[in-house]
């Protein structure tokens, strides 16, 4: 153990302040500072309100990390970052400390895809990934299928949602029906008090000729709101607790029907669910049914690490270290709308095409000065 890679990892792509510390793919440290609280009397995530709750929460959280591992920056062998996507200034916030405690250290620096961290926690719970692993992201942003022959440079897209991630469905379900934000963990409880089969709401994207891999939420969204709006105009009560387990029956129900479908369409006997909505309790058990069903092996991280952490972050840039990929340079760029299929940000000698903007650009000369 003593011969894996050390490395600590930083997330800043929303809300959370995430930073976690692994030894190959052995945990040792996941401190979180979050500001959700902060956000939810404005009924969801204020970029700039994040970007400022990072910057006053990155040191501390750090400083906890290392902490809570028993080391020192000097033990290091590596920083990872979240380099995209995400919100761009909170982004910045979490390369910029990246870039100056590698420099500070003396440490390489590894800018990696906050998709492809998502998949790569779950060698700290399970093990060491399969290659190809099959992954379903479900997240507030993202709805995605993902084949990852190997996580640190070859993930491929199958499928991703067309218009809204189930976890902003969720949240704007919860805004009409007047539960606050977030919106996935209240649903999720009130779901387990209701009948799911008691409201037929539609599920998108399920015809035989609709895309095979692609979601899609929101008609799922606009006939739930429209639903509880008839009720509510002819005076009616509405069961929150039947429309919660309704509407979340619809949203497990495709994604873990496309996810079986494409382990059987590519050979994969293995599924992995991440990202923020994989801790929904719904999600996860008829993922486990229909898993066992067709004979494949379902690996869900703990809610924990689900959710957007720095321990996800640290995972992957520990992959990275162990596979002797190239480490970014101090002109590292936070990119708000990095690919999956870029898995890491290598340095400039490496560099490749890629034509998105990038928000952010600084050089080892001018850090900090």
């Amino acid at each position: 153990m003593a011969d894996e890679p050390l490395v600590l990892g930083i997330e800043t792509s929303c809300d959370e302040t995430g930073v976690g510390i692994v030894r190959g793919t052995t945990l040792l440290a996941d401190a979180v500072a979050s500001s959700v609280d902060t956000h939810a009397r404005f009924g969801g995530v204020v970029p700039e309100i994040a970007s400022r709750a990072h910057l006053e929460a990155m040191v501390p959280t750090i400083e906890r990390a290392l902490k809570e591992a028993g080391v020192s920056g000097r033990d290091l062998d590596g920083i990872s970052v979240t380099a995209g996507p995400g919100l761009a200034g909170a982004l910045l916030v979490g390369v910029s400390a990246a870039k100056a405690y590698a420099y500070a250290l003396n440490k390489p620096l590894y800018g990696v895809n906050h998709l492809a961290s998502h998949i790569c926690v779950d060698q700290l719970e399970h093990g060491p990934l399969p290659e190809p692993t099959m992954a379903l992201l479900v997240s507030g942003g993202h709805s995605s299928l993902l084949l990852a022959p190997d996580i640190t440079n070859d993930v491929r897209p199958l499928g991703a949602t067309i218009d809204d991630a189930a976890g902003e469905a969720f949240d704007k379900i919860a805004r009409v029906l007047h539960l606050g934000f977030p919106g996935g963990p209240v649903i999720d409880r009130l779901a387990k008090e209701g009948d799911p089969k008691a409201i037929a709401f539609p599920r998108g994207l399920s015809g035989s000729r609709d895309p095979a891999y692609d979601f899609s939420f929101s008609g799922l969204k606009t006939s739930v709101a429209r639903w509880i709006e008839a009720k509510r105009a002819a005076g009616e009560e509405v069961p929150v607790r039947d429309v919660a387990a309704s509407f979340q029956e619809a949203v497990v129900d495709v994604l873990t029907r496309k996810a079986v479908r494409a382990c059987k369409d590519e050979g994969v006997d293995h599924l992995m669910i991440g990202g923020g909505v994989a801790a929904n309790s719904r999600l996860r058990a008829l993922a486990q049914e229909r898993c066992e069903r067709a004979g494949i092996r379902l690996r869900v991280p703990r809610p924990g690490l689900c959710t957007d952490n720095g321990a996800m972050v640290a995972a992957l840039g520990a992959e990275m270290v162990a596979r002797n990929r190239p480490a970014s340079d101090l002109e590292l760029s936070a990119d708000s709308s990095l690919p999956v299929t870029e898995t890491h940000v290598p340095g400039s000698a490496h560099a490749h095409a890629h034509t998105h903007d990038h928000v952010h650009e600084i050089s080892k000369d001018n850090l900090y000065s």
